[in-house]
Formats: structure tokens, C-alpha cells, sequence
């Protein structure tokens, strides 16, 4: 039986509820700082936020929206993807990212996108290699405070 089941993140709850899991991967965030910005994203940027569960447990997680620009077309946007550390090679992170390209077709959009910090190294042979993405640039950032 399969014990694995996908749900979307809309109430504060239900936010608040995956921060242990998204703080693994945002270690700068507080709880409100974390519930700010998936609120204010959910309202202006379409982000959608979901929680992979294993019977009542969330496991892993994944923040995307939907964007269109000139580069990529209609895309999607893979903000965030993590799994809790005690869970990891599971296929759980596989198994969100194999969710978001399914909503991303039945939504007609034409791809999957996201960045990877340059130390995740075991992310991006996941990336590369399980789930055959391609390395196609760099990401670069500037702070304007």
C-alpha cells in the first residue's frame, strides 16, 4: 500500500507546518520571515507550495510558480525543493520534481526550470543525472541594500 501522498500548501497552517522541512534549505528564514514570503508569492507571484507525505508526515517539499518570459517561453520555475535530511534517497525529491513537470504539462507549460547554489553538489547530480536536466547557465545576483 502505498503510504505517499501530494498536497498543496495554501492555509497559514498548513505553511507554518512545512517550515521545519523548508528550513533545511532556507537556513536564513525565521518562521514568520518563511511565512511572509510564501504568503505574499502565493498572493502576487502564483507560487504554488506543496508537501510530500508519508502517512501524516511531510517528508519533502516543493515551491514553484508559473512564468513566461522571452528566454524560456511558458515555464515553470522551481523556487524551492528540498528533503528532510533523515529522508533523503528515498525518491521523495524525485517524486515532487516528477509532480511539478505533471502540473506544468496539464497547466501547458513547456518547461521546468530552477537554480542550484554552486555547493549543492549531490543536488546536482540529481538534477543531472536522475531527473536529466541540463546545465544551461550560470545564475548571477546583485544586493541592492
Amino acid at each position: 500500500m502505498d503510504t505517499l501522498t501530494i498536497k498543496e500548501l495554501q492555509s497559514h497552517n498548513e505553511i507554518i507546518e512545512a517550515f521545519p522541512i523548508t528550513k533545511q534549505l532556507r537556513t536564513h528564514l525565521d518562521e514568520k520571515s518563511y511565512l511572509n514570503l510564501v504568503t505574499e508569492a502565493q498572493e502576487k507571484e502564483r507560487y504554488k507550495m506543496f508537501a510530500l507525505f508519508d502517512h501524516d508526515e511531510i517528508v519533502a517539499v516543493i515551491g514553484f510558480k508559473p512564468m513566461i518570459t522571452l528566454y524560456y517561453g511558458r515555464f515553470v520555475w522551481v523556487c524551492d525543493l528540498v528533503t528532510d535530511t533523515n529522508q533523503r534517497a528515498k525518491g521523495y525529491g524525485k517524486k515532487l520534481l516528477t509532480y511539478a513537470h505533471e502540473w506544468a504539462i496539464a497547466n501547458k507549460y513547456e518547461r521546468i526550470a530552477l537554480s542550484s547554489g554552486l555547493q549543492r553538489i549531490d543536488a546536482h547530480r540529481f538534477y543531472e543525472d536522475k531527473m536529466k536536466y541540463d546545465k544551461v547557465s550560470y545564475v548571477f545576483t546583485t544586493s541592492l541594500k
